[in-house]
């Protein structure tokens, strides 16, 4: 019997895995009518940012907050963006699918990977109304997601 990974980021294989989820998830994204708007100034460098954002949340390294500005930055970016409810669900089904392709079968970690994603798109269709200048005070630290949910 193996033992379970210490955490979710070793779990689904690093960031090789997360940037393969990030690279297949947003060829849906960009294709599909709902979200592609959304994604209007998407650039190759956002799949990146979006495979550090995991690893660091999933409990690799901190190079989101190191790099890229942390939590603030990722709940700025949100700003303005009027996530509506059905894209939100929509983001889910895609996301389901690219987890489904790239990540290892294990049901309990793609749980655990899914629970994450309801959660931070939740946060993020919440901040998204608000308007591109809006002060967000302080988010505190980058959140972590383990195996028992928030850590």
């Amino acid at each position: 019997m193996t033992e379970r990974a210490t955490n979710l980021y070793e779990a689904v294989g690093g960031i090789d895995a997360l940037r393969r989820l990030s690279e297949t998830f947003y060829e849906g994204v960009l294709a599909d009518p709902l979200l592609a708007p959304v994604f209007a100034n998407f650039t190759r460098t956002h799949i990146e940012h979006v495979a550090v954002w995991l690893a660091e949340i999933f409990g690799g390294p901190a190079r989101f907050t190191a790099e890229l500005g942390g939590h603030q930055a990722l709940l700025r970016a949100h700003l303005g963006l009027s996530i509506s409810e059905e894209q939100r669900t929509r983001w889910m089904e895609l996301m389901a699918t690219a987890v489904d392709k790239e990540l290892p079968v294990n049901e309990l970690l793609r749980r655990r990977v899914m629970e994450y994603f309801d959660w931070g798109t939740r946060i993020a269709r919440d901040v998204s109304a608000g308007p591109v200048a809006e002060d967000l005070g302080d988010p505190g630290p980058t959140p972590r997601w383990g195996w028992d949910g928030l850590v």
